[in-house]
């Protein structure tokens, strides 16, 4: 069964200490990506709060994303971007962010919206949220087939995301996600044991599979 990591997604407050905190979590156990979003600041105070944090995850190795806003990515020299539905077209990031650039594409509960977003060029798709979620609000269940439907038929990547915590990640990893996107999980309390149990929780449901 392909291999499934870990991508971390950013909490409400990055200031003061979070840089260190952002170190502890990666240097834990590998992580894929880090996903910075902020709602309601201006690119110019957005690109300050994220500089220390792009420095951290180039300096370990994990994919610097920018959520929702291509300008941003663009400004940052980020590693790519992640586009709700209604944050622009893959085809306007990929001009601006290049062929480098990972684009991925929030697509709810829709198989529709992810074919779309594979034939758009979207290096990777979304589907959320399988859990209450304490982060964000959602209005999107997808069903665990979902995933296993998507790992059949398509080689692009799938992210799991919403609610997700090392008790209860393991169906995800045995349906097919290739990545767990998760944030009060980790932010909410030690954030490196939190990754070492993702990791620790990760491999035990791919050797169940296995076995």
């Amino acid at each position: 069964m392909p291999s499934c990591d870990l991508y971390l997604i950013s909490p409400p407050e990055m200031g003061g200490a979070f840089p260190d905190r952002l170190a502890r979590a990666l240097d834990a156990s590998p992580v894929a990506a880090f996903q910075f979003r902020v709602k309601g600041l201006d690119d110019h105070a957005a690109a300050k709060l994220a500089e220390p944090l792009q420095r951290v995850c180039v300096d370990r190795g994990a994919a610097f994303i920018v959520n929702d806003s291509i300008s941003l990515a663009k400004r940052l020299g980020a590693d790519g971007v992640h586009l709700g539905q209604d944050d622009g077209a893959v085809a306007e990031a990929r001009d601006a962010l290049g062929r480098e650039a990972q684009i991925g594409v929030t697509c709810h509960a829709s198989r529709h919206l992810a074919m779309q977003a594979g034939e758009d060029g979207a290096d990777y798709v979304a589907f959320g949220a399988f859990f209450p979620s304490s982060t964000k609000a959602t209005e999107h269940r997808p069903d665990l087939d979902i995933l296993t439907w998507w790992q059949t038929f398509f080689e692009l990547p799938c992210v799991a995301i919403g609610g997700i915590t090392p008790a209860n990640c393991g169906p995800l990893v045995q349906a097919g996600a290739d990545f767990l996107a998760v944030s009060h999980a980790v932010w909410g309390g030690d954030e490196a044991a939190a990754v070492v149990a993702f990791s620790e929780a990760i491999s035990a449901a791919r050797k169940a599979k296995r076995d």
